[in-house]
């Protein structure tokens, strides 16, 4: 898999990888048997670019074409929003973990709930793909660049039913798994 470093301008000639790879040499063609740092931030290139996973990166990187930051934070901060909203409304049950102030939360909300790790496990089996943490915090991640508002909603609906439904009580979902 690719993996990238940022390295802030004002560091970069003084930056040092940890591994010191071919590609990272100042002059890699040159087969000089002694290492010379590349200037700058490409000296923390350690090998041969991946390319396969590369050129799948690019491709998911098309999303972001013409994607303003701002707008992407804000649908995130309204799908949020209307997530809680829906959620409080229908499952009372449930306690906001997450700050209600959308400029103070992330694009995940949480939900504390004294079987969290069943109800998560029924919410996953119902295509609600959450996870948990330990003792009670069930969490939703939100994607603004590729959900919208309407498979927000058929998530608070999905939600509701076990909740309502006691879905969760299932012994078969009280199985803790290593991966939640």
């Amino acid at each position: 898999a690719p993996a990238f470093i940022y390295v802030a301008p004002c560091h970069a000639e003084a930056a040092r990888p940890a591994l010191a790879g071919w590609l990272g040499h100042a002059a890699p063609f040159d087969f000089d048997p002694g290492y010379r740092p590349h200037p700058g931030v490409e000296r923390m290139r350690v090998g041969t670019p991946p390319v396969l996973q590369m050129a799948a990166l690019d491709a998911a990187l098309d999303v972001w074409d013409g994607a303003d930051i701002e707008d992407v934070r804000a649908r995130s901060i309204a799908l949020c929003d209307q997530f809680i909203a829906g959620v409080e409304a229908a499952c009372p049950e449930l306690e906001l973990a997450s700050p209600r102030d959308g400029a103070r939360r992330g694009s995940q909300v949480s939900f504390r709930f004294h079987a969290g790790y069943s109800a998560m496990q029924a919410l996953i089996a119902r295509g609600v793909i959450g996870d948990f943490r330990a003792p009670d915090i069930m969490r939703f991640g939100f994607t603004p660049l590729y959900i919208d508002a309407s498979e927000v909603a058929a998530a608070i609906d999905i939600v509701a039913e076990v909740m309502g439904r006691r879905l969760w009580d299932d012994p078969g979902y009280r199985q803790r798994r290593r991966v939640t």
